[in-house]
């Protein structure tokens, strides 16, 4: 019998890859929302905001690399799951 594992660790590295690309494109779609978001709560000015606002703020400026460490890990997560260490 054959060992199809060559096969489905490219695969696994297509899917990975595709993911990774749909991943950077729906980041481009989120940073005008999240600019919106910022103006709208008025992030920048620091003396008119309350605790609750700046909570808010603080969320919406991690937003950016929270998506960035769940589209890698995903990424990294479709690769290492077809290797057998």
């Amino acid at each position: 019998m054959k060992s199809k594992e060559g096969q489905t660790l490219a695969l696994s590295l297509l899917t990975s890859l595709f993911v990774l690309i749909a991943g950077v494109i729906m980041l481009n779609f989120l940073l005008p929302e999240i600019d919106i978001f910022r103006t709208s709560l008025s992030c920048s000015d620091v003396s008119s905001i309350s605790n609750g606002t700046k909570v808010l703020c603080l969320i919406s400026d991690a937003t950016i690399p929270y998506w960035i460490v769940l589209v890698f890990s995903l990424v990294v997560g479709g690769i290492t799951s077809r290797l057998r260490i």
